[in-house]
């Protein structure tokens, strides 16, 4: 299966999708106690209205963030490109894949898929759909909330090892 990825740590790559990290402290950062609170229903972080104009730039998703038990956002809104690889994108599905440090979810559009996209263990990577047939000029946000753990006694920080969109084209008629 032919395949072609954007790094998305890569400013050239960044470039190609017209992208920005973002990153913000807490559950619900800029709230009271970073919004960690009993029964919250959720954070409005992974929502793609979500205003993360006043969040700071993070060029580099690997820095060590945070120290104990703590949350971290980051977040890119990106913009598909004509082609990927040389190639366009007609009969591509598009994926996005990571590895959060120690724990993550990964909300793209303000959806999760809860197979893929939740905690899966320990450092463990990810892999999920964004596009069964993406579009070039489709917008896409990518929302990652990485928790440090192990939750009762954390070592460590939070970081991102690696954040690719991946583009695989199938055979037709697949």
């Amino acid at each position: 299966m032919p395949r072609a990825t954007l790094d998305l740590q890569n400013a050239d790559d960044l470039s190609a999708v017209g992208g920005q990290w973002k990153c913000a402290h807490g559950f619900v950062p800029g709230q009271p106690n970073e919004g960690v609170v009993s029964e919250a229903e959720g954070s409005p972080c992974r929502l793609t209205d979500f205003d993360d104009s006043g969040w700071e730039a993070c060029d580099d998703l690997a820095a060590w963030r945070r120290r104990g038990v703590s949350f971290v956002w980051y977040r890119i809104k990106a913009t598909l490109p004509e082609t990927v690889g040389g190639r366009p994108l007609e009969g591509a599905r598009c994926l996005f894949e990571s590895c959060i440090d120690d724990y993550g979810e990964i909300w793209i559009n303000g959806e999760c898929d809860r197979e893929r996209a939740t905690v899966q263990g320990f450092n463990v990577p990810q892999r999920v759909v964004v596009s069964a047939e993406p579009k070039p000029g489709d917008e896409v946000t990518i929302a990652i909330l990485a928790m440090n753990g192990p939750l009762a006694g954390p070592g460590g920080a939070v970081f991102v090892r690696y954040a690719t969109l991946a583009f695989e084209w199938r055979e037709p008629g697949y």
